[in-house]
């Protein structure tokens, strides 16, 4: 017993001269984090980014050394600027991830609800040998100030601002996505000669934003076509607060025993996966609950959250405020031969999603598609919160910063997902500014290829013709919108 208690005390002894003796030893002290949205930004992408393992700086041994870390983290005074820095080939293979600057507006964007002035444009460069640019206006919402002061699809604008546009200052148009107020004065669209030119017709809008709320079914209506009854479905997003609303148009195309279906997606750049598979499971006939429509891979952290999305037979209804009604017995169609789905270089993502599940299921030659090629996005995400788990719980209330990672790769049944370029149209037309008509109309040259296609009384390679200005294209609006072109998880799906 003595013999222990002598070691025990000689051990302490060392223990202290030990301590003492590091004590006179300088310490190097440990380098203070300035700005904690960091930390938050590389530990989120560091979780769940998919090329994680691709990018240097999210390697898991990043933040061994605390004062190393710490270091590394405060040579970005802009959160947003260290989070651009970790995308994997920006531009190129990572196309979409964004940073948020404010959650609560992009949860609101998610379920249809903008601070907006309700109208979608593009611009294009009038001639090739010009300077001057125009703009055109895509299509309205209803009830909104657009609509309110009488535009119309297919209007054309020449004067933003009382700034006539040119190559040189058509960036003027931004102040849409920042303004609360714009002016716009409108011109008719001459063509002589293959030459374009604009006339004043004194028509002008001044319009204030306010809040509007945007059903993505924009337009739906039945055609007796040669003796066959056709469904045509205008449909502008993948927004999961109005599923009734899209049951409801299936469920009058049902009614109606519809034998074709033309699916308008030329301005659809995505949404939530979810609703995506509802859509699909009322569109396939045959559609069964134990059928794969589309497989979520994650990157290697995450492989055992590897998921899939089945068909359904019913869908959960959601209140404009994202709170679940219930569920509702899903309209499927059994009558129809094959889809026809009118598509642009806007059709993305949630839409393309679409496309890659049914034609895995009914056929490339049942999934027709008419326009021009599609975007090219096969990846998706869900949002990141600054919390303990990044989920909706418990969200730090200092900021207002969130994360739109790119976190997971969708394939269909088939194991492809092979759409980066985008898909290419069975019957290619472009969509020309003097040929714009409006939706339903059918002589509107794409809904027209579709219907002459199902009567079997027009070539698919008889494309309609107009002046061109498609090819000089500036920009879509909707590039510049962030939830424009997405396909993502919900919160509720996570939980």
């Amino acid at each position: 017993m003595k013999k222990l208690v002598l070691t025990t005390v000689t051990l302490l002894t060392l223990l202290f001269i030990s301590c003492d003796k590091n004590k006179d030893e300088p310490q190097e002290p440990i380098v203070e984090l300035n700005n904690e949205i960091n930390d938050f930004v590389w530990q989120g992408l560091n979780t769940y980014y998919y090329w994680q393992e691709d990018v240097p700086n999210l390697a898991d041994t990043k933040n061994d050394e605390l004062s190393d870390y710490n270091t590394y983290l405060n040579s970005y005074s802009d959160p947003e600027e260290l989070f651009e820095s970790l995308l994997f080939q920006k531009g190129v293979s990572d196309r979409f991830s964004w940073f948020i600057d404010d959650y609560r507006a992009s949860d609101d964007a998610r379920r249809g609800v903008n601070d907006a002035f309700g109208f979608e444009f593009s611009l294009a460069r009038l001639n090739d040998d010009s300077d001057d640019v125009i703009g055109y206006i895509t299509y309205i919402v209803p009830n909104t100030p657009a609509s309110e002061a009488g535009l119309k699809r297919g209007d054309v604008f020449n004067v933003f601002n009382d700034i006539t546009l040119n190559i040189n200052n058509y960036s003027v148009v931004n102040k849409y996505y920042s303004d609360n107020n714009i002016s716009m004065k409108f011109a008719t669209l001459e063509i002589n000669n293959s030459e374009a030119s604009v006339v004043s017709n004194g028509k002008e809008a001044s319009l204030t934003l306010r809040e509007v709320v945007e059903n993505p079914i924009h337009y739906s209506s039945t055609f007796d076509i040669d003796g066959k009854k056709v469904g045509y479905l205008v449909y502008n997003g993948f927004k999961y607060t109005f599923h009734g609303e899209m049951n409801d148009v299936f469920g009058e195309f049902k009614s109606q025993n519809i034998q074709e279906l033309v699916l308008d997606l030329r301005y659809n750049g995505g949404g939530s996966v979810l609703t995506c598979a509802y859509l699909s499971s009322m569109i396939y006939g045959d559609a069964s609950t134990s059928d794969i429509f589309a497989k979520l891979i994650n990157n290697s952290k995450n492989s055992e959250d590897d998921s899939y999305y089945p068909f359904f037979n019913t869908a959960r209804i959601y209140d404009i405020e994202g709170n679940s009604t219930g569920d509702v017995a899903i309209n499927r169609l059994s009558t129809i031969n094959k889809l026809y789905v009118i598509v642009s270089d806007d059709t993305a993502s949630a839409s393309e999603m679409v496309i890659n599940g049914l034609r895995a299921y009914m056929g490339d030659a049942n999934v027709v598609l008419i326009g021009t090629t599609t975007y090219g996005k096969n990846v998706g995400s869900f949002t990141i919160y600054d919390s303990f788990d990044f989920g909706t719980s418990g969200i730090n209330l200092a900021h207002t910063n969130a994360m739109q990672p790119i976190t997971f790769k969708i394939f269909n049944k088939l194991d492809q997902s092979d759409y980066t370029a985008g898909f290419e149209p069975d019957i290619p037309q472009v969509e020309y500014i003097s040929d714009m008509k409006p939706f339903g109309d059918v002589d509107e040259p794409l809904l027209k290829l579709a219907l002459d296609d199902i009567s079997g009384t027009v070539s698919r390679n008889q494309n309609t013709k107009g002046f061109e200005l498609k090819s000089k294209k500036v920009f879509n609006s909707a590039d510049k919108r962030q939830f424009s072109k997405e396909m993502y998880i919900l919160p509720q799906e996570l939980k």
